[in-house]
């Protein structure tokens, strides 16, 4: 049988088990000490393990920080690297985030697109190599994370344990391939505001913000020009009684150019309303008017990319607000050609920078990517699409011979990864399915 046919007796399979992972709320909490990232993503990493096991792979619970499912034999691994956890959810979705909800060919549910989908993609995957390959050379290892989302611990202690692969992807990128990842600079601004009284939006710095609310002293700003530039410029808000609300649009934080920062319209509004503040006039200065960090003097380029820089989260407390800053920048450079300058030019608040991660490069001819790219073009004849460099950070960063292969494919609709109403779309989850498959015996033969 046809790879292609083959893989199509399992969507029932991947569908099913897509639908189990997602039921877990498997989202970062600290609260319980015997969990190092919340009994919902333990049990879903269980949950997962006994699918595996169920298919006849060897698995390990390494502690509920991540597990395995393993087939074949071998001194030489390789490594299918994929992850359980999911961002938060906020209000707006239209089905219940934590139901796997079947419109058409379109699945909803938080972890559908990322990275559920893909991890089922990939145990059909290895049931089907195993179908194909019943003796392998090689060993195949289906690695799953419960912390990728906010931190990647799960594969610092995977690695710690286990060490690294011999080969590797994850199917948390894009087709054909991603041969380089930014480095990232993350860290927090500080400013004091004399008229905002509570300023609050985002739930995660790695989200574009899609609201924000904020209280302000009365006769501090002109309504007028207020309500006029909002209007103007087609931005969506509510303001009563000095309590602004605006609406943007999410996205994630490596391409907040996709997105709408309701924080940043807030305050271009609140500028050009007359607002004299040290906070705003200090984020319009900085942040408000460019999602490039060229308010930092950080606006750097090279031939495979450019920065960009997020502002997700804002809290407010008396009057000190602070940000979270989530600054991807290009693969060609080191994290310090980031920081000094923007502790040189950041002006009116107080810097709080975290330790950068430097970026992930290998070169386009290199024997993985080729390899991988092979897969994909095998089974979509797609020649045109190239493999890209990309501001979001994977595990690929955390272990080694490992990029990020999969499982959006170029030019297809949004999937809303980090947005409500996130999906994935069955045909996709099939297609990927089948690449993996081809993908994991060219690596076979390696």
């Amino acid at each position: 049988m046809e790879i292609k046919n083959l893989v199509k007796t399992y969507e029932n399979q991947i569908i099913e088990n897509l639908t189990t992972l997602v039921s877990y709320p498997s989202v970062l909490d600290t609260s319980d000490a015997k969990y190092p990232f919340g009994k919902a993503n333990a049990d879903c990493l269980e949950a997962a393990l006994n699918l595996c096991e169920q298919y006849g792979f060897k698995t390990k619970n390494l502690d509920n920080y991540c597990g395995y499912a393993e087939i074949g034999e071998g001194e030489e691994l390789i490594g299918v690297i994929g992850h359980l956890d999911v961002v938060p959810v906020s209000d707006g979705w239209k089905t219940d985030p934590f139901t796997l909800t079947r419109d058409g060919n379109k699945l909803y549910g938080r972890g559908s697109s990322d990275d559920k989908g893909p991890v089922c993609c990939s145990m059909a995957a290895l049931q089907i190599v195993k179908q194909l390959r019943p003796n392998l050379n090689k060993r195949i290892r289906l690695i799953m994370g419960c912390n990728e989302e906010t931190g990647s611990k799960c594969l610092d202690y995977y690695v710690k344990k286990e060490g690294h692969v011999d080969w590797g992807f994850t199917p948390d990128g894009s087709f054909p391939g991603v041969h380089g990842e930014k480095g990232m600079v993350g860290g927090t601004f500080t400013c004091v505001s004399n008229v905002i009284t509570n300023m609050y939006s985002g739930i995660a710095g790695n989200i574009v913000p899609n609201k924000v609310t904020l209280d302000l002293l009365a006769d501090s700003y002109n309504k007028e020009l207020l309500e006029n530039y909002y209007k103007d410029n087609n931005i969506q808000y509510e303001l009563e009684n000095n309590h602004l609300t605006v609406y943007g649009q999410s996205a994630h934080a490596s391409t907040p150019e996709e997105g709408v920062n309701a924080v940043n319209k807030a305050i271009l509004g609140l500028y050009h309303a007359e607002c004299k503040d040290p906070f705003v006039e200090f984020y319009y200065n900085t942040f408000a008017q460019s999602t490039d960090g060229a308010g930092l003097g950080i606006n750097f380029t090279d031939a495979y990319g450019a920065l960009t820089l997020n502002i997700g989260v804002i809290r407010q407390e008396g009057n000190q607000i602070t940000g979270s800053i989530d600054i991807r920048f290009p693969v060609t450079m080191h994290s310090e050609d980031i920081t000094k300058p923007m502790l040189e030019n950041c002006k009116g608040a107080t810097l709080n920078l975290a330790r950068g991660v430097e970026p992930l490069f290998f070169a386009p001819d290199s024997t993985l990517i080729k390899t991988l790219v092979d897969a994909y073009v095998k089974v979509t004849g797609d020649t045109v699409n190239k493999p890209i460099t990309m501001g979001g950070g994977t595990y690929a960063k955390g272990i080694k011979n490992t990029i990020a292969f999969g499982g959006m494919f170029p030019d297809a609709e949004n999937a809303h990864m980090h947005d409500n109403d996130e999906f994935a779309k069955i045909d996709e989850l099939l297609m990927q399915t089948e690449i993996y498959v081809h993908a994991l015996l060219k690596l076979l033969d390696i």
